[in-house]
């Protein structure tokens, strides 16, 4: 009624119209002109390739929690449309006029589509193979699907279901005990098909019981019955990971497996790192010679000649009192963040500064993480009054002052939490997560802190350098086992005997690096040592030549949000990337 109204003022008195609107087409005219004027501030929330990114993201939200059931064929069917899709409408795009910085989302994007296509395939195949060990899989998915809409099921029929697939489930793992041959990939898929089938069925017994009286009086009992022989079936699966074709056991008790050489490198490649698992090593073994040298010098000037070990040891011991480890951290983070403001190395955010959180590590937890971690929260590691005596000691050992000052940075500011406060405020859109980048930033600045001279003493000095050999290690025992080179047990020697580590950390270490269930990748530990040394001969190609200063070279970096090192390259230095871009930035010599 009120835009009624004013029209009808407006037909009335022609002259006010006529100066409202000329001032609206000036106010149009000069903002168009603003916003063109503007456009490169625009780029760095936003480019050409955003509105799909994110309408993907929102889409694939969508399609996994209606779709929740991991593993099930209408779950990988829908999400396989959905890539195709994307991918289509990606390619309507015209990429030769593109920016670099929508150049690098294109081809990230649809280098991301393409992986998870392939992980897909994989998956459509690990399935088909392993259909003779669910026969009773498809009847469970069909009845989640009814239940996903409120279908009144036949109570009956279905309490007769759940108690006929509970009998096939337990014939099947009896069958399933005496068989050998199934290897790992197979039945780590085939604890994943469990799951989804457990997730199936809870999801209907939660919605129909008690709600429905029907189910309740006739399925109640044949659910627990069902769920009974999942929770038994997913038990047998799990024993077959120690014995399958393709893991690795040994007297560590540590499970892993060895992904290969091919699959390795199909992995350096989706990460952009141009360099086989064997240039990784030799680089590795490089690194650790420089370290090597530069200990020995620590060593010799704290007394103990060329025993660099003594002098770790003498590092170890400097451990604070139990219960003084929180305030010896925040003591190192206010040094940490004075260095980098007096030397004005990166814009830090006072909220950043502010809003970071404590909390003390689980003894669970530090059973695969037996130092600090960081981000928002720091999740400090130190020995709980149920712990062994020894366990103790080699955890408030490991984690000492002059060892935790060589990564507070790391873990804090300018590392993890800084670049999750940047990520969550510049180019928001981009997914394009990797640990090349995440541990890779924070890895470079251990490097460039030690170029700053931030170590004031020899004791901080092999503080700094027990960790820089440590991702130096990490390389070496990773591969070496992913290779088939090594067993876990040969990977918590080396970490011992080469870099110095307490036992138990070093099996904290291994047990991290290959444990299914955890996360990590087989590229995630050779990701901080090679990541850093990315940044690093990035840093030279930009600061050392003169084209930024440091500061500057940091805040553009943080603005770019994650992606490969390679692309962060390409942005800052303009590159015009083809379609058909492959990686090829040697950053590191050899030579």
């Amino acid at each position: 009624m009120k835009n009624i109204l004013r029209l009808t003022s407006y037909i009335l008195r022609p002259t006010s119209y006529f100066l409202h609107l000329t001032s609206y087409l000036l106010l149009l005219t000069s903002s168009t002109a603003f916003a063109q004027q503007q456009s490169p501030l625009l780029y760095l929330q936003t480019s050409e390739v955003n509105d799909l990114m994110v309408h993907y993201q929102a889409d694939k939200g969508s399609i996994s929690r209606f779709y929740f059931v991991n593993n099930s064929p209408e779950r990988r069917q829908q999400v396989e449309k959905l890539d195709k899709q994307y991918l289509q409408q990606l390619e309507e795009l015209d990429f030769n006029t593109l920016p670099v910085g929508s150049r690098v989302d294109y081809l990230l994007f649809r280098e991301k589509l393409q992986q998870e296509l392939h992980g897909l395939q994989e998956e459509a195949t690990q399935y088909q193979q392993l259909n003779g060990w669910f026969p009773f899989a498809e009847k469970l998915y069909a009845i989640e699907k009814l239940r996903r809409r409120g279908t009144e099921q036949n109570a009956q029929q279905l309490a007769a279901s759940f108690h006929d697939m509970a009998s096939q489930i337990n014939k099947k793992a009896k069958a399933l005990e005496q068989q050998q041959e199934i290897n790992i990939d197979l039945v780590l898929r085939a604890e994943g098909i469990v799951k989804g089938l457990q997730n199936a069925l809870q999801s209907v017994h939660k919605f129909y019981n008690g709600y429905d009286p029907q189910y309740t009086w006739w399925a109640a009992a044949p659910y627990k019955e069902l769920d009974s022989a999942l929770n038994l079936y997913a038990r047998v699966w799990k024993e077959h990971e120690k014995t399958a074709p393709g893991s690795s056991r040994d007297s560590s008790g540590i499970i892993g497996y060895p992904v290969g050489r091919t699959e390795l490198i199909r992995q350096l490649q989706e990460e952009m790192i141009p360099y086989t698992p064997e240039d990784l090593i030799a680089i590795a073994n490089k690194e650790f010679a420089w370290c090597d040298a530069e200990m020995l010098k620590a060593s010799r000037e704290m007394g103990f000649g060329d025993d660099w070990k003594k002098a770790l040891e003498k590092v170890k011991n400097t451990y604070v009192p139990p219960g003084k480890q929180p305030e010896a951290i925040m003591d190192l983070y206010n040094q940490s963040i004075d260095f980098l403001q007096k030397h004005d190395l990166v814009t830090i955010p006072p909220l950043a500064a502010e809003t970071w959180r404590m909390i003390m590590m689980t003894p669970e937890r530090q059973r695969v993480n037996p130092f600090f971690t960081g981000g928002e929260v720091l999740s400090i590691s130190y020995p709980t009054d149920d712990m062994s005596e020894e366990d103790k000691l080699m955890s408030m050992r490991g984690n000492n002052p002059h060892f935790s000052r060589a990564t507070v940075h790391h873990e804090l500011i300018a590392g993890h939490h800084l670049q999750m406060y940047m990520c969550r405020r510049y180019k928001t859109y981009r997914d394009f997560r990797t640990p090349f980048w995440i541990e890779g930033w924070a890895l470079y600045w251990e490097m460039l802190l030690w170029d700053q001279q931030f170590p004031r003493s020899p004791e901080d000095r092999v503080g700094m350098l027990f960790w820089r050999m440590h991702r130096c290690a990490r390389i070496i025992f990773s591969l070496n086992f992913h290779l088939g080179k090594w067993t876990p047990q040969q990977c918590i020697d080396f970490l011992v005997d080469r870099v110095g580590h307490e036992r138990a950390n070093a099996e904290g270490e291994v047990r991290r690096s290959f444990v299914s269930g955890l996360g990590y990748s087989p590229l995630y530990q050779l990701a901080y040592m090679i990541g850093g040394l990315q940044f690093y001969a990035l840093k030279k190609e930009l600061v050392d030549s003169g084209k930024m200063t440091l500061k500057q070279y940091h805040d553009a970096v943080l603005q770019q949000n994650m992606m490969p090192v390679e692309m962060v390259r390409a942005i800052l230095t303009n590159q015009r990337l083809p379609e058909d871009f492959k990686t090829n930035w040697k950053f590191y010599s050899l030579k």
